[in-house]
């Protein structure tokens, strides 16, 4: 169902609206049926004893004179005029009930009409089968229609009051679980800062203790899975410097076979640095509104060292967006190294807005062989690399650390092959700065 919310919060709302306003109806109803109606009724039933108390002689053809009206007046408040004397005292200005109307007529065996006039106190007009033309007036003490309109607010007020006390109580059990789903969310990018306060009902506090317990954990393996690598990463220099100092006094005879060993040692010298820069990247700098377009020239100028045409077009309407430079400036060069690796033409970068213009794009094009289809996701895994076509040099972690630093800036990155060939890399950096982020 459309109108159906999908939070826990939003249903816990509309359920319990829902019990309170089907619960309203039926008290309504049953007011109205049982309280409300036979009042009337009972109210009706006494005025047409006291009408036929006044139309008593009209049965037998005599007319009650003037004398006897009034002393009738005078003991019950009863007043009988013809249509022209009740028009000068206000019955234009009443309200005719055709509910009223038919219980009268059955009281007075014909049919009568029943007109009430708000004043006080309250009016009642019959016109009685008796005496057509004749208009009796009945003044109610005590008795207003307003009396039904309070009624109907009281009700409305309870009902309203009862959803308000709904939404306040599904609010205060939703809040621990839109922390959990908040805390969840930062670890979730390798921020395990947040300790859940354990509050609310008592399957939420077990939640969300395990969840703590777990957010521990995580940390923990995180701790140690970054000690260990950077550990292996800095036991690996040193023989790798020795290997590089045996290589400089090989004979003149041997360099052949020192460039090639020199390669290598570079080779794992970058693959090292990888991983270092991967186990850095758990949490971004503080976010600044930084210049898209001059930082991206700046880095295309640095990578123009390596003999090939990269050419920027970036949009001039982009401007600030927040971001940490040091970052951002690392996954660009990434990019444009990627495309250096894996392609020989020229290549384009891009900045522009995306189509609702809540995302900065950067795009880096490649004319290379581009990645199959099936792999566009899954590249994106740590140490995992493309098919053959794209060669197997590196360690695999040059897209997974540009994906983790893009995900701390709550941003999204996406491979799509190009239709003319090539690959394009893109990454989406919102303009605004998110809560998660800050």
């Amino acid at each position: 169902m459309g109108f159906f919310p999908r939070s826990a919060f939003g249903q816990t709302v509309f359920l319990v609206a829902a019990l309170l306003l089907i619960n309203q109806i039926v008290s309504y109803v049953t007011v109205s049926f049982y309280v409300v109606k036979p009042t009337i009724e009972q109210v009706n039933l006494m005025l047409a004893k006291q009408i036929k108390t006044v139309f008593i002689d009209w049965e037998d053809g005599v007319e009650i004179n003037d004398e006897v009206s009034e002393k009738f007046f005078e003991i019950t408040g009863i007043e009988v005029m013809t249509q022209r004397e009740a028009m000068r005292q206000g019955l234009g200005q009443t309200r005719e009930y055709s509910m009223l109307s038919r219980s009268m007529s059955e009281q007075l065996n014909g049919s009568a009409r029943v007109r009430i006039s708000q004043t006080d106190p309250l009016i009642y007009w019959v016109e009685a089968p008796q005496a057509p033309g004749y208009w009796v007036k009945v003044p109610l003490s005590g008795y207003q229609e307003n009396n039904l309109e309070f009624l109907t607010f009281y009700l409305s007020s309870i009902g309203f009051l009862s959803v308000l006390g709904g939404w306040l109580f599904a609010r205060h059990l939703n809040r621990p679980l839109k922390a959990l789903q908040q805390a969840a969310m930062k670890v979730g990018k390798g921020d395990f800062s947040s300790k859940l306060e354990e509050e609310g009902s008592s399957e939420v506090i077990e939640v969300t203790r395990a969840f703590n317990q777990m957010s521990r954990g995580i940390a923990a393996l995180e701790n140690d899975r970054r000690l260990l690598m950077a550990g292996v990463s800095h036991d690996l220099r040193t023989p790798l410097t020795r290997i590089r100092l045996a290589t400089e006094m090989m004979s003149d005879e041997d360099d052949y076979l020192r460039e090639g060993i020199i390669y290598d040692i570079e080779d794992m010298n970058g693959i090292i640095d990888q991983f270092i820069e991967y186990l850095r990247h758990h949490k971004t700098d503080e976010l600044v509104c930084e210049d898209i377009n001059a930082l991206v020239s700046e880095v295309v100028n640095c990578e123009l060292k390596h003999q090939r045409v990269i050419t920027f077009k970036g949009n001039p309407s982009v401007g600030l967006v927040p971001l940490s430079s040091v970052a951002i400036k690392r996954v660009i060069t990434n990019m444009i190294e990627n495309a250096l690796r894996y392609s020989d033409g020229d290549i384009e970068v891009l900045s522009y807005f995306n189509s609702n213009k809540k995302y900065v794009v950067i795009a880096v094009n490649d004319n290379g062989p581009g990645i199959p289809e099936s792999e566009l996701e899954s590249v994106f895994e740590p140490f995992k690399q493309g098919d053959a076509a794209r060669g197997s040099e590196g360690s695999g972690l040059g897209l997974a650390i540009i994906k983790r630093i893009i995900d701390m800036h709550d941003g999204k990155v996406k491979l799509e092959n190009r239709p003319e060939g090539g690959l394009s890399a893109q990454i989406y950096l919102p303009i605004k700065i998110q809560n998660s982020a800050q």
